[in-house]
Order: structure tokens, then C-alpha cells, then sequence
């Protein structure tokens, strides 16, 4: 029999590529968007599979707990995320409140088995490279938040016997990326033959297309892991080296500009996460 999964965030940059892997497998999705987005929802989503709200973070008890109704997973994708505004923002508490009033409405109704969405920032970075044993440490409010999450609902839901599993992604790149990160804004340069002002490049990161990290949450959602799991390559690469290999589609090298912004001082010099595949 086929398992009904309920996907938050699933137009979204990264819930959009849930939704892709999870159309090849023999489940059936429940969608919760945000009230006007259900353009985007691909024409094969049933209409009575999808749920629209204004506000999924601000939703009632009783809005939840029919939401929940007859699912046998749920995979929470929805955060604010907003480039520049989000690591601070206090929308990050109520994303928190939301998603432990989600997690309540899970309980209340049996549902199997709950996927969360966390991230690498939750960590400790300063050893560079991340395992799932390396400490938490979140230094920002959207860390805080995402790590509150994950320990709140690691307990809450192992004792009242709900399967968890809580996926942090590292540096995603790919379709739907909003125009102000990184590979957009060089290709945007780079299609224009304009120079685009870079740091020193220096900086190590573990970059991944969203794409790849879609299809690794939805296995974890469709698996039995449990606990945190790093969504990410395991390969470190420069910003510089991503950059160049940008570059080198247009023929542009000579459009990178490092060096033209200052590096900043309390970004962290390495982030590489240390995969955990089953």
C-alpha cells in the first residue's frame, strides 16, 4: 500500500527538489504552501492534495492536527529563509513554535515517522571538517533555532516512539537559487561580461547542487536513519576553484575579480561535512 507523506516547503529551493525525487517513488504527497504559490506546484500534485495557508508557522492546533491526518510521514522543509535577512531574524522563533506545534499534531494523530530540516551552522565549525559527533554550537538565531528544533524533537519524539531523522545541509547550489547567493550573482556577471567582485576566495566549503541534497532527503524519508545525518558532498572545494570552473562555461576567467571585496573576518575558513550514508 502506498505511504502518504506530508511535505512542508515544497516550493521552496530546497522542498521543490523533495518533491521531484519523491514523484519517482510509490508514494502519495500532501503539499502545505503558502497561500498563492500553488502555481508552482507541479500539474500532477492532485488539487485536493495540496493545503494553503497564510502562515504555516502560525497555524492552530486543530489546523494541524487535521493536516496530519492519515500520514504516515512527515517531511518538513518549510523555514524562513530569506538571503541576507535570515540568519538573524526573529521569524526564527517562529519557525521553531510552528515546527514543535507540527511535531505535537504528529503525536496526537500516530503519524510513523518525522524528517526535519536542520543545518551545518548548528555545529561547531571550528574543527573545519563536520561529523554528526562533532559538537553543537550555533552562533546565530537561525542556528539556534534549527539546533533547538533538533534537541527539542530528538527527545519528544523518540519517547512517544515517532521514527526521527534530522537532515543538515552544507552549501547548496542549483535551480530556484535566489539571485542574490553566489553562483547566480556570477553567472549573472558572467553572462553580461561584467567583472564579478569576489574575496580572496580562500575559503573552503562543501558545496552541493540541491538537487542531489532533494534526493538524499527523500531517501532519508522514505529509509529508516535516524538521528542527524550531514546532507552534503564530502569534498572540499575553494570558492575560488568553484568560481573558476564557473568561469571557465564562459570563457571568463579574467571576470573574476579576487580579492575586489575584503574576506570577512568571522567567516569560518573551512566547512566540510563528514557523510553518514547508511
Amino acid at each position: 500500500m502506498s505511504r502518504t507523506v506530508l511535505l512542508t516547503g515544497g516550493t521552496g529551493f530546497v522542498g521543490r527538489q523533495i518533491l521531484k525525487a519523491l514523484a519517482g517513488q510509490s508514494v502519495t504527497v500532501r503539499l502545505i504552501v503558502r497561500n498563492g504559490k500553488e502555481d508552482l506546484v507541479p500539474a500532477d500534485v492532485p488539487l485536493e492534495n495540496i493545503l494553503a495557508t497564510e502562515d504555516l508557522f502560525s497555524e492552530s492546533p486543530e489546523w494541524w492536527l487535521a493536516a496530519c491526518q492519515g500520514i504516515d510521514t512527515v517531511i518538513h522543509a518549510a523555514w524562513y529563509a530569506e538571503p541576507g535577512k535570515y540568519l538573524r531574524s526573529p521569524k526564527n522563533l517562529d519557525c521553531l513554535s510552528g515546527t514543535l506545534a507540527l511535531a505535537k499534531a504528529c503525536v496526537s494523530v500516530g503519524v510513523r515517522r518525522f524528517v526535519g530540516i536542520g543545518t551545518c551552522f548548528e555545529y561547531d565549525l571550528t574543527p573545519g571538517y563536520l561529523s554528526i559527533d562533532t559538537p553543537l554550537a550555533p552562533i546565530t538565531p537561525y542556528a539556534g533555532a534549527k539546533a533547538a528544533a533538533y534537541l527539542a524533537l530528538s527527545h519528544y519524539l523518540r519517547e512517544a516512539g515517532v521514527e526521527f531523522a534530522w537532515c543538515r545541509l552544507f552549501y547548496l547550489y542549483g535551480e530556484g537559487e535566489d539571485e542574490r547567493r553566489l553562483v547566480p550573482y556570477l553567472r549573472a556577471r558572467l553572462a553580461a561580461g561584467r567583472v564579478a567582485e569576489l574575496t580572496s576566495g580562500r575559503q573552503i566549503r562543501d558545496f552541493m547542487d540541491v538537487r542531489h541534497a532533494g534526493e538524499r532527503i527523500a531517501q532519508v524519508g522514505l529509509g529508516a536513519e535516524r538521528g542527524p545525518v550531514n546532507v552534503c558532498s564530502g569534498e572540499p572545494v575553494t570558492v575560488r576553484v568553484l568560481a573558476e570552473r564557473i568561469a571557465d562555461e564562459y570563457g571568463r576567467r579574467d571576470l573574476l575579480g579576487f580579492g575586489m571585496r575584503a574576506d570577512n573576518d568571522v567567516d569560518p575558513p573551512c566547512v566540510v561535512g563528514i557523510r553518514n550514508e547508511s
